[in-house]
């Protein structure tokens, strides 16, 4: 597949993180950019005819290594309690981009039964008790505490919404926020903003999906509601890409694209 985006390239710049200096390693002449997620970010997707946004990424940077260690079917909790985060943090080192994206597998409920995903409900450090016993923290928790190993290393976090379902899915296309949109400044407000971020990657994707209607959105997924096809995932990534440059994100100077080559507008 031909790469996306292939317009002027942006000057580098340094990536600016703040972490205590005994913790940091040094500096990469090459920042790495890691993406942390589930099956819409994952190399493969949900499976056939699908494809996850962060396979098309690469293609908008320059001067930076792109490692995608998203999974499908994870959640904040179980990419935590699966040791993930604490893999990905020993790899990191100054400067470098943790990318971060949850949301599809997070929801549920664990009164009666427990898949291993489900986060307990609540926006600070409420716990819940599973049927097994099993204490389960909240999706800012493990967010926060992913975010604190990253930018402890130097790293700088970006804190992602998911991607939206088909909001188009009626034949009408409407786009309501998740609550995870919301958890996610909860946990930028919680690591503080010289160390992370906020990007609205599901408002940008579903503002897209209005914009061509319902017959393109649709054609996006071919096997579910929430599953793109290599096609559509490669309008998701150019959304991600679309934010970072509007909100002049630290991933910005690393993007090939000018703000106006790519599709869409800034929120």
């Amino acid at each position: 597949m031909k790469p996306p985006f292939t317009s002027s390239i942006l000057a580098l710049a340094t990536v600016a993180a703040a972490a205590p200096t005994d913790e940091r390693l040094e500096a990469r002449a090459t920042p790495t950019v890691y993406l942390a997620g589930d099956s819409t970010m994952a190399k493969g997707g949900g499976g056939a005819q699908t494809e996850g946004w962060g396979v098309y990424l690469p293609y908008s940077l320059k001067g930076v290594t792109v490692v995608n260690a998203a999974i499908g079917g994870r959640s904040a909790r179980s990419y935590t309690d699966e040791g993930r985060f604490t893999a990905l943090a020993a790899k990191v080192v100054s400067g470098d981009i943790v990318i971060i994206e949850f949301g599809h597998n997070d929801g549920g409920s664990l009164s009666t039964t427990d898949n291993g995903r489900t986060d307990c409900g609540g926006s600070g450090s409420e716990t819940c008790t599973t049927p097994a016993g099993v204490v389960v923290q909240t999706y800012p928790t493990y967010l926060t505490r992913a975010a604190k190993l990253m930018t402890a290393k130097g790293a700088h976090v970006i804190l992602s919404s998911p991607t939206p379902n088909n909001v188009c899915e009626t034949g009408t296309c409407s786009y309501t926020p998740s609550r995870f949109t919301d958890y996610c400044k909860i946990v930028v407000k919680n690591v503080g903003t010289t160390v992370s971020s906020f990007i609205d990657h599901g408002q940008y994707v579903a503002n897209r999906y209005i914009a061509l209607g319902a017959a393109k959105t649709t054609a996006f997924y071919p096997v579910d509601h929430t599953h793109t096809s290599p096609a559509g995932a490669e309008s998701v990534a150019g959304q991600f890409v679309k934010a970072a440059l509007c909100s002049k994100s630290v991933l910005a100077p690393y993007i090939k694209n000018a703000t106006a080559s790519v599709a869409g507008t800034c929120v």
